[in-house]
């Protein structure tokens, strides 16, 4: 394998987040070249050069174009806010670059079609940033599910929830703007559903409902602006497999700072898994003496790869950042040829029309299906 040349568009969490990523991989897994963090843009090029000396960027822009465009970039980096995935994420693809482009793929699912297809003309590799799927406990879950240890799956309920918009007299953001999508259903509610593909396998139809918790926001010059977003949605599923399934998102759950509450019931068990508590995950298994059943508690440790190329200890934990770091492995093994754990555009866009149903449903007051 090559050294790839990377470029980052962006800088804010998931910018940061990236680079991080680019810069540890080599370290971490060590069967890898060191990327060359080649070139970094921004929106000006004051901020674009003071982040690339932060993020250890050979050159800066303010320009993305001119990164995309340079012969010296393999691999472009997209973590901008989501409107502008689209525009980028096609024109890297067209330069002949491969993409890691972070969720969701668009915020109009024509343009995620588009973009789809540009990665099909392009013949690159076009990942998106799903990195909770990374986490070696979800690779367990998938495991003991082929293993049959829950018997067969008849119903899911997935929850994620955070408080970064429970305060009503936070400022208006650009996550309240219609052009950022329909709000906690595809701003991250795609993570859940994520876990849900790889987990359970996709989405068959929808019933949703979406909510507005808080009617407008203020605004820096005074006064207020109307919410044009839905910060909460509870959708009802019907699983490909037939299974019953259950979501619920809410960007606005005091006291919720990261979770992704997964309960997947069997016909002989159970598994449950709290993002909070990421590093460990409980089954239950009725098999055995009835006065003995109950949850274990099964603790992340070296035996569940690749936690082990980070830590040679069980119960120390991995964190978010580490997750991110494995799905760039992932990457690098998919850009070689390789067989890898990632959700391309492929794949993304099963999410995106699962997302886009069920904001239909939720418009329309009845069932939706979902394209194939």
């Amino acid at each position: 394998m090559t050294a790839l040349s990377i470029g980052l568009i962006g800088t804010g969490y998931m910018g940061k987040c990236h680079a991080l990523a680019w810069n540890a991989v080599a370290s971490v897994f060590g069967d890898v070249p060191r990327p060359r963090l080649a070139m970094l843009a921004e929106a000006s090029q004051e901020l674009a050069e003071r982040k690339a000396r932060e993020l250890g960027f050979e050159q800066a822009t303010g320009h993305w174009r001119t990164l995309v465009n340079s012969p010296e970039i393999d691999v472009v980096s997209i973590t901008t806010p989501n409107a502008f995935h689209p525009e980028m994420a096609i024109a890297a693809l067209e330069a002949g670059k491969h993409v890691w482009c972070e969720k969701p793929m668009a915020t109009r699912l024509e343009d995620a079609e588009r973009m789809l297809a540009a990665a099909r003309a392009s013949g690159r590799v076009a990942a998106l940033g799903y990195n909770y799927i990374q986490n070696p406990v979800m690779r367990l879950i998938r495991r003991i599910l082929d293993e049959g240890r829950i018997g067969a799956v008849n119903h899911v309920r997935i929850e994620m929830d955070e408080d970064f918009m429970a305060d009503p007299e936070d400022l208006f953001s650009w996550k309240s703007e219609a052009s950022s999508g329909h709000g906690a259903l595809d701003d991250f509610g795609v993570h859940p559903l994520s876990l849900l593909q790889v987990l359970v396998g996709g989405v068959r139809r929808v019933c949703g409902h979406m909510v507005k918790p808080h009617a407008d926001r203020p605004v820096p010059d005074g006064g207020r602006r109307a919410v044009e977003t839905f910060d909460i949605a509870t959708v009802l599923m019907e699983l490909g497999s037939g299974a019953s399934g259950l979501l619920a998102v809410n960007r606005s759950a005091w006291g919720r700072k990261g979770r992704i509450f997964v309960q997947i019931f069997g016909a002989k068990g159970t598994i449950v898994f709290d993002q909070e508590r990421m590093n460990e995950v409980q089954l239950y298994t009725a098999d055995g003496a009835k006065d003995r059943q109950g949850f274990c508690t099964i603790l992340a440790g070296p035996q569940h790869p690749p936690y082990d190329r980070f830590i040679p200890a069980p119960g120390h934990g991995l964190g978010f950042n580490d997750l991110k770091v494995i799905e760039c492995r992932e990457l690098m093994r998919r850009i070689a040829g390789e067989t890898a754990h990632l959700i391309e555009f492929e794949d993304g866009i099963r999410i995106e029309r699962t997302v886009h149903a069920m904001a239909r449903s939720a418009h329309e007051g009845r069932w939706a299906e979902v394209a194939p």
